[in-house]
């Protein structure tokens, strides 16, 4: 048996609990509704688990009108999509500056009191443009609010290895990859450079880079030193840690569990 998409995953909100899929829409910012949501600070900050590792604790899932939040001790928060005349403010993300729709104010109020610190919940409408590094994507080529690629890809043989490597194995989902592969060789994924996922061609552009997050147990949000100090043993380049690649699309269309994977070319 071939190569195969193994697993989905989709993170409503950005360095909140993501969750498992069988099957994703992309559409033009990668899995539908995969970042589209972002807490910021009272200045339109990203914030993230590298600053606090509790956001790992609060769980989100998609509705029909919007997205629900949960968190130990916390009732449920239900929220709607902000419709498009909603006031916007400007949030920075890394080295880019864009708009994005305020939420309800009782979202903030609720996340300030989990986190311990004042925070908002802004949305990336439909209609925005948040461009991807020029230096590895085409014009079009834009992101919602993941740190800089729509998607992210780790083959479960990578995984494996890493885990062989380490006392305490750790699951896929504390990577935050969007989609897993199965059937390949350990970092495989590093030498491909387009490949097709049932009907969806996918330029592999990036080795994603890894950050203290992934040291975040994201069943405790407690933090610790693995595995980045494994994984800088033998998978740093410089000064950086490199583990899974980031993606870009060429089209819209539908991924399925169990889709065949197919690499179309390899890096020389």
């Amino acid at each position: 048996m071939g190569m195969q998409l193994s697993e989905l995953y989709r993170y409503p909100v950005k360095s909140l609990a993501g969750h498992e899929l069988v099957h994703a829409w992309v559409d033009r910012f990668g899995l539908k509704d995969d970042r589209r949501w972002i807490v910021v600070d009272r200045d339109g900050s990203f914030l993230t688990q590298r600053e606090l590792p509790k956001m790992a604790l609060i769980s989100t899932q998609i509705t029909g009108a919007g997205l629900t939040l949960q968190a130990p001790g916390m009732p449920s928060m239900i929220i709607e999509r902000p419709p498009l005349d909603t006031r916007q403010m400007g949030v920075r993300i890394w080295h880019d500056n864009c708009q994005a729709q305020m939420c309800e104010g009782r979202v903030h109020i609720w996340l300030s009191d989990f986190l311990g610190q004042a925070c908002q919940l802004v949305y990336m409408a439909d209609t925005s443009v948040r461009q991807v590094d020029q230096r590895y994507a085409a014009t079009e080529d834009c992101t919602a609010f993941a740190d800089g690629f729509p998607l992210l890809l780790i083959s479960q043989a990578s995984l494996d290895d890493l885990n062989g490597r380490l006392d305490q194995p750790m699951p896929m989902i504390r990577f935050r990859p969007n989609l897993v592969v199965t059937g390949c060789e350990p970092y495989e994924e590093d030498s491909w450079r387009l490949i097709r996922i049932g009907e969806l061609t996918l330029r592999v552009v990036k080795p994603c880079s890894r950050c203290k997050i992934t040291t975040v147990d994201p069943n405790t949000g407690e933090t610790g030193k693995e595995p980045l100090k494994t994984l800088a043993g033998y998978r740093r380049r410089g000064k950086q840690v490199y583990f899974g690649q980031n993606l870009l699309h060429d089209d819209i269309g539908e991924l399925s569990v169990g889709m065949p994977v197919e690499v179309l070319q390899r890096h020389e």
